[in-house]
């Protein structure tokens, strides 16, 4: 499916450039999955991130997360945290599914590891959140371990973005959010790398919107009589292909708060915003021996990696909210689409 995303409407953000699909999968080996439950209650579902085509519980990666507001509910933090590794599938949802939904990782990676012969006695499934209660039923607890599978066998690298998954009922500046994607490149040592960023859009008060540092709010504002507070969450998940330490991943993954505010949030009191990410460069994988090694960026090189977080961040909110399309909800109210705002208004400017 080709989708409108917000480099077609001629705003191109950031420096650096793209990878190849301009998403998070342009990381290889990563995929993303989606599950959409739609009817008459119902704007929901579960969109996975498989961070690597082995199994992951085995041969984990290094990770990393940051609570920038902690306004959530996101499950499996505490280990990467601790451990700062990665041993599944990531997954995102609405808020009162995030066990359902964890039940149901542990229940497809204790199957994985089975078929791997690999003994599994704990596992610390992975899961974010945001609230789509305003276009979903959200007490229902539509999305089943069914949702959570059918999302980890389809997986792709050119996946869908918009009201799918997990966004399939978020809000965003008052406008309809959901997945969104974007990837920057970033050369060391000669070679390329690929920094990728999805995000679970349902944040953001409606007159602080700012397209490229552009404020264009107070007339979304008027233009859709929307006049949403700063409130909400947002779910972060950036991957990359760069050798790092955990405690360098989490510098790298707190950048993702500038890409944040340059679309205009003031990170509200009701809002979660909560960063997770993950390098496929370094595989912990059991061994003989006491120690193991592996590289990692210099210190004083990292700066182009806290811009590519930022750049991607930016553009994969702007991404989430142009392909999401006009919803209406269970009430019957309608959340317009920022797609939609800006070929009536004709922006950028000609």
């Amino acid at each position: 499916m080709i989708q409108k995303r917000i480099e077609d409407f001629g705003i191109r953000i950031g420096k650096l450039p793209r990878g190849e699909r301009n998403k998070i999968t342009d990381v290889p080996g990563v995929l993303v999955g989606h599950a959409t439950i739609r009817d008459e209650r119902h704007n929901t579902g579960v969109t996975v991130i498989r961070p690597c085509a082995g199994n992951i519980f085995r041969d984990k990666l290094v990770a990393a997360s940051f609570v920038h507001n902690g306004f959530g509910k996101t499950a499996g933090t505490v280990q990467i945290d601790e451990l700062g590794t990665l041993e599944t599938p990531i997954a995102l949802t609405n808020t009162l599914n995030v066990g359902a939904v964890s039940d149901a990782v542990v229940a497809w990676m204790t199957e994985k590891c089975a078929e791997d012969g690999i003994a599994l006695r704990s596992v610390n499934p992975v899961v974010g959140e945001c609230n789509d209660a305003s276009l979903n039923a959200i007490t229902d607890r539509a999305v089943m371990a069914e949702h959570v599978f059918a999302a980890l066998r389809t997986a792709l690298a050119d996946f869908e973005e918009g009201a799918v998954g997990a966004g399939a009922g978020t809000t965003c500046y008052g406008m309809k959010g959901g997945i969104g994607s974007a990837s920057r490149i970033v050369t060391l040592d000669g070679q390329d790398y690929t920094v990728g960023v999805l995000v679970q859009s349902n944040y953001g008060a409606t007159a602080d919107l700012r397209l490229d540092g552009i404020p264009v709010g107070e007339d979304l504002a008027r233009w859709t009589h929307e006049k949403a507070c700063d409130e909400g969450s947002i779910m972060v998940v950036l991957a990359c292909d760069v050798p790092l330490t955990a405690r360098q991943l989490r510098r790298v993954i707190r950048r993702c708060s500038v890409g944040i505010a340059r679309c205009g949030s003031y990170v509200g009191h009701g809002s979660g915003e909560v960063f997770l990410g993950f390098s496929t460069a370094n595989v912990i994988s059991p061994g003989e021996g006491d120690l193991c090694s592996f590289s990692c960026i210099r210190e004083d090189r990292i700066d182009r990696l806290f811009r590519a977080a930022g750049e991607a961040t930016e553009e994969a909110i702007l991404n989430s909210m142009v392909t999401a399309r006009e919803t209406t909800a269970p009430d019957g109210h309608i959340v317009y689409s920022l797609g939609d705002y800006l070929e009536a208004r004709g922006i950028p400017k000609n």
